[in-house]
């Protein structure tokens, strides 16, 4: 594709508002004064010093703290960037998308709802909101002719591109996915294995570095006791499966995923079905891996992957000769992008919205797997269920990925529905936290996921 001629249609820069000015908000922002078909001239953030020391550090000058309305609009007529801390006091003027990135399921959703009815494009970072409501999100959108979607630069948008490419080209695809956003690093010398910053003694995993001959089962169990005092499960991972899920026809093999430990050369042959001596019970599948490498050698980067069906035998052996990762038996091939690149590319997204009118996830996204939370512990009535960390976790909980369905007080609560939120009811470890588990008072995500609803599940209304 050129893209100069996909955008040819652009009569001037899409103006753009970032909410959210941490990681992802602040790569954007650095990439955006570069980018000549887009400007990005305000900033949210919980402090307005804080949203404008991010553009100032990006390299923009002439920043105006904001503190109301009326100095928005002053500090726009007069050309200045805008730093603010509250969305209302900027969603009023003449920008075209809004750029959530606070990755705060309420915040979040609050913004989201304010920019669909301010009549702005949203581009949703944060898939925290859109695991839950992203659906609802575009179908209200789209009444007043607007656009919601993912973004490039992050997984999500990234995978959906990938898969469709493949779909439009002809391609089988028995699985596609993500590799988990932190390397496992295995350091033969000091038998140690390191991912996300921590490092455990691990010296059976030398015994379990190559596939060989192996079956793959056990060796991916094998691999799994090995690095047992590592995590081998994250939400992130599997909330942005379930974002993918809102637009392309694939389903998880198991609810909690795979995600073997894999290097990147065996994963078309352990994410195959186990007819092809994979791992999958069937095609058409999603999972993730951890990238297994030694020092030195390439990371996998968080990119994205389909493993696709091998038809022509001729083909595939003169793509392997020339590099391309084929499985053991020549039944499956990996098609891959090893990057993503946060804020720096999400420009792409944003121009498509604002140019062409188009989402680059789904035109009519469906809900079709909710992510529940699971409590891994035992959780005492009383409990808050805090969302910390850079990937806002929650202690004692994980999740899993199930076939959507209405709220219903009594069934699985989507995961980040649950976040911050005080649990009413004891929970067992390896129990759902349902909807009744949980006070769930006044909250504009809570509100949006009934619309969904009613606008997905005909039985609501």
């Amino acid at each position: 594709m050129n893209y100069h001629d996909h955008f040819a249609g652009a009569r001037r820069p899409v103006e753009v508002c970032i909410v959210g000015t941490g990681g992802f908000g602040r790569s954007f922002l650095a990439q955006g004064l570069r980018t000549p078909l887009m400007n990005v001239r305000i900033a949210v953030d919980l402090d307005s010093a804080a949203a404008a020391a991010a553009m100032k550090s990006a390299g923009a000058t002439l920043v105006a703290e904001c503190h109301s309305r009326v100095e928005a609009s002053r500090a726009w007529a007069d050309g200045l960037s805008i730093a603010a801390k509250d969305i209302s006091h900027v969603v009023h003027l003449p920008f075209d998308v809004l750029v959530e990135a606070t990755g705060h399921p309420e915040a979040g959703a609050r913004h989201a709802a304010l920019a669909i009815e301010a009549g702005k494009h949203l581009a949703l970072v944060s898939k925290e909101v859109d695991s839950v409501v992203g659906p609802g999100l575009a179908k209200l959108a789209a009444r007043s002719g607007k656009v919601v979607t993912p973004v490039d630069g992050d997984q999500p948008s990234l995978l959906i591109g990938l898969i469709t490419w493949a779909e439009i080209l002809g391609f089988e695809i028995v699985c596609a996915g993500k590799s988990s956003e932190y390397d496992f690093v295995f350091d033969p010398v000091t038998q140690t294995l390191t991912s996300n910053g921590a490092t455990v003694y691990a010296p059976d995993f030398a015994n379990h570095l190559e596939l060989g001959k192996r079956g793959v089962a056990g060796l991916v169990a094998s691999r799994s006791q090995a690095a047992s005092k590592l995590p081998q499960r994250a939400v992130p991972d599997l909330c942005e499966l379930a974002v993918v899920s809102h637009c392309v026809e694939l389903v998880p093999d198991r609810p909690d995923l795979h995600c073997p430990i894999a290097r990147i050369s065996e994963v078309p042959t352990l994410l195959s079905t186990k007819a092809d001596g994979g791992l999958l019970a069937g095609e058409r599948r999603m999972d993730v891996f951890h990238c297994l490498r030694l020092p030195g050698e390439v990371s996998f980067a968080g990119g994205v992957f389909v493993i696709i069906r091998c038809h022509d035998a001729a083909s595939w052996e003169l793509l392997a000769a020339k590099g391309h990762i084929v499985s053991r038996n020549g039944a499956t091939a990996m098609i891959y992008l090893p990057r993503h690149l946060l804020g720096l590319e999400a420009a792409t997204s944003v121009l498509e919205m604002g140019i062409n009118g188009r989402s680059t996830g789904a035109q009519s996204p469906r809900p079709r797997f909710d992510l529940v939370a699971i409590a891994q512990a035992d959780i005492s009535a009383g409990t808050v269920l805090s969302a910390t960390g850079h990937h806002h976790s929650i202690e004692n909980v994980s999740a899993v990925l199930v076939p959507a369905s209405p709220l219903q007080a009594e069934h699985p609560a989507p995961f980040y529905l649950t976040a911050n939120r005080r649990l009413v009811r004891p929970v067992r470890a390896g129990s759902p936290i349902c909807l009744s588990d949980i006070a769930l008072g006044e909250s504009s995500l809570l509100t949006l996921r009934r619309q969904q609803d009613t606008l997905f599940f005909p039985q609501v209304r």
